[in-house]
């Protein structure tokens, strides 16, 4: 398998795409209204055919380029099962297996950030969404968020698999790329350390403004990006 870690400057997004190297298919996770150019782009440079748009859940920060990205391509865009997405082709549940040529995506349930959240493993990587960052997590105070599952969900979902696993988030705002579960279990700041009730407390005192675009972005990706206008 082939990875490209992509960036939105303006929401700190990273989106990758995962490349079967034989048959030229390809996978995106996590895409950008905004970058639906540059996409396009790398796929018709790579001699790329793009299959699915992968979503760790619905997003609040930033609106999705499946709407697009599925006009363009015929692209199948696949949600989190919970997520209660009408306009997805595809819905996939914790434990479910989504095969891409030599490509096997496993959907692990990690919500906490909002209830209906998903990391998926390939191989020895997981993306993880806003479930678990770089010396960091998402928030868990709208979309169904809750601390205390969201601690249990990285504690005993994540952090259970090898230390050698690499993580990559959906977010960074630190110039960071990637890390390895065993990094976050010794040096991650809201969990290392702290219990359950510890990082409860914390979260539910970070005091952070709404996401900029959580009006029109939550709405939107219900709709799978329907909303935007890029072009």
């Amino acid at each position: 398998m082939q990875l490209r870690q992509l960036f939105d400057q303006e929401s700190s997004t990273y989106t990758y795409l995962l490349v079967d190297k034989n048959t030229k298919q390809a996978i995106l996770i996590d895409s950008v209204v905004e970058q639906v150019e540059r996409d396009i782009k790398l796929l018709q440079e790579l001699g790329l055919s793009l299959c699915y748009c992968l979503e760790t859940h619905v997003h609040a920060d930033h609106i999705t380029g499946t709407a697009k990205l599925r006009e363009l391509t015929g692209c199948l865009g696949v949600v989190p099962e919970k997520a209660q997405v009408s306009c997805a082709d595809r819905l996939i549940k914790d434990g479910e297996i989504l095969q891409l040529g030599s490509i096997k995506v496993e959907a692990i349930a990690t919500p906490g950030h909002t209830n209906s959240h998903l990391t998926y493993k390939v191989n020895d990587k997981i993306f993880t969404g806003d479930a678990l960052f770089i010396r960091g997590c998402g928030r868990t105070d709208f979309q169904g968020g809750d601390a205390g599952t969201l601690y249990d969900s990285v504690t005993q979902r994540l952090f259970t698999l090898p230390d050698e696993t690499f993580v990559y988030p959906a977010h960074d705002y630190r110039g960071h790329t990637v890390s390895t579960i065993g990094e976050e279990k010794q040096w991650n700041p809201r969990f290392a350390g702290h219990s359950r009730e510890e990082f409860i407390e914390l979260m539910e005192n970070l005091n952070l403004p709404d996401p900029k675009k959580i009006m029109e972005a939550v709405p939107a990706n219900k709709r799978c990006g329907n909303e935007a206008k890029i072009f």
